[in-house]
């Protein structure tokens, strides 16, 4: 049975549900810009906003003071962003308009560039409103960094991109069998997670039931990568529902792999097809690793279910990493046949970093990291390639939009743009690497920065529906930098909408 109740679909349930009204604006006052007694202005620990922080003086009664304008009388949040590198309360008083508030905690954030919020009802007047925020101990205050009055406003994007989905596709037309789908829908199951909406697993069903009869039976010979990565929808439908025959199915792609064709060293090959031999592309460990290791923790563990996943990961990562931190595209054994993009000064690669490859690349590993056990013996392996990743993202971000280059090398190249699925995935990644501690608490400035420019490719058409925009096509390898500056954009594209739903379920649960 459903572990939750699934209702029947009538056909209205499909309409398009309305985009969630947004509240009245939050507005951010950042503590630079305020009234300061007994502190200071600085910008010496990463991660901040604006243009600094205020780190108050080690003592009782130094404060920092907001001027707020409020439309309307009104009861709002008010939420402080702060950081506190040592182990004590930096307990500070609110005082609005001069009458308390209360005694609001600001305990360690475990370091100085780690930045943590917490919130307080408070009256405000119509008109100008004075917030003071004052340091109760000798220890001061913590350092502050913006004060933001009020609700965030805006829809649920997540919810949003889902609802104008399934309007425009039935499960019947959404697509066949094949990554992109499976990865949209693996998106939508994070957020039917999240929202519990009896509708969202329903259309995941109906449509897997598309190629998965009563006995588990699926026609397909899995000779590639890429028609593996749909096995995580199976394997959460089985999760969720216990039917054996997703498991059924699954286990065809599991077994499949036993005899799957590998390259000398033991990497999977991207597909079976004469123009693929003995190639590796940093798009397949996507496609298949996270399914692994999740078939080893749902469905059976052996020893190779628990060792395949991680030791996949470093076979490319040996073939594929640059000495500036990011991958190359593809690699191709070298032997017959060889294909025509090799570059064999560049360790027979293509010698170019396309952005969504790399982007399934950190995803992969941010995934099997969250399946395997503690004491895994490739654990830190996995981590090691993430924190040379997360550094490189973050040095190619572009400044001026948050994003990222289609090839993320080349953004001094005109014809080269920012891609919004890869994006959202280097955001995604980074921002899990910052919550589980596997890099410095100081990028999550980079992830927060790449949320906002991937949320700058969203928008709600006249027809009420979401729409996500530049999004590359489907891409194969090449070694010429206009064959990957020249891809199609289409908006909606389920590179873009799968990668948006993983990135936002990640950013809402984190609170950023």
């Amino acid at each position: 049975m459903f572990t939750r109740t699934l209702a029947v679909i009538a056909t209205a349930a499909l309409l398009l549900q309305p985009v969630p009204a947004a509240s009245e604006a939050a507005t951010v006052h950042q503590a630079e810009n305020a009234t300061i007694s007994q502190g200071v202005v600085e910008s010496n620990h990463a991660g901040y906003t604006g243009t600094g922080f205020v780190n108050y003086d080690n003592l009782i009664g130094s404060y920092v003071e907001f001027t707020v304008d409020a439309t309307a009388a009104e009861t709002t949040p008010l939420t402080f962003r702060f950081a506190n590198g040592t182990t004590a309360d930096r307990p500070m008083a609110i005082t609005v308009n001069g009458a308390p508030l209360r005694t609001v905690s600001f305990p360690g954030t475990g370091a100085w560039t780690s930045w943590r919020e917490v919130s307080a009802d408070a009256p405000l007047n119509a008109g100008a409103n004075t917030i003071r925020a004052t340091a109760t101990t000798a220890n001061g205050g913590p350092n502050l960094d913006a004060l933001t009055v009020g609700t965030p406003s805006g829809p649920d994007w997540s919810v949003s991109v889902v609802e104008s989905t399934m309007a425009r596709y039935s499960p019947g037309t959404l697509g066949g069998w094949g990554y992109t789908r499976g990865l949209y829908l693996w998106g939508q199951y994070l957020v039917w997670q999240r929202t519990g909406d009896p509708r969202y697993l329903q259309y995941i069903k109906d449509w897997a039931d598309r190629f998965v009869d009563s006995s588990g039976n699926i026609s397909n010979s899995f000779n590639n990568l890429d028609s593996m990565q749909s096995g995580n929808v199976l394997l959460a439908l089985y999760k969720e529902t216990g039917q054996s025959r997703y498991r059924t199915a699954a286990a065809k792609i599991r077994n499949r792999l036993n005899t799957y064709p590998r390259t000398s060293d033991g990497g999977w090959w991207h597909s079976t097809s004469s123009s693929r031999i003995d190639q590796l592309w940093a798009d397949g460990v996507f496609m298949v690793n996270p399914f692994l290791a999740r078939y080893g923790a749902w469905v059976a563990a052996d020893t190779f279910t628990r060792t395949e996943p991680a030791k996949q990961m470093e076979v490319y990562f040996s073939h594929l990493r640059r000495s500036n931190g990011l991958l190359y595209h593809a690699y191709d054994e070298p032997g017959e046949p060889t294909a025509s993009w090799v570059k064999p000064s560049l360790g027979n690669t293509n010698g170019i970093s396309w952005c969504r490859a790399i982007g399934w690349f950190g995803m992969a590993a941010i995934d099997i990291l969250e399946i395997i056990p503690a004491d895994h013996p490739r654990r830190q392996a996995l981590i090691d390639m993430l924190r040379q990743l997360v550094p490189a993202y973050a040095h190619w971000q572009d400044p001026a939009t948050g994003r990222w280059f289609q090839v993320v090398t080349e953004p001094g190249d005109s014809a080269n743009w920012t891609e919004t699925s890869c994006s959202a995935m280097y955001t995604y990644t980074i921002s899990r690497s910052v919550e589980r501690g596997y890099v410095d608490a100081s990028y999550q400035v980079n992830a927060d920065r790449g949320y906002e420019g991937v949320l700058r490719k969203v928008s709600v058409g006249s027809d009420g529906r979401t729409n996500i925009v530049d999004i590359s096509e489907g891409t194969n390898v090449d070694d010429v930098l206009s064959y990957y500056y020249n891809r199609a954009r289409p908006a909606n594209d389920f590179h873009g909408l799968g990668a948006f739903l993983i990135m936002n379920e990640q950013m809402i649960r984190t609170r950023h």
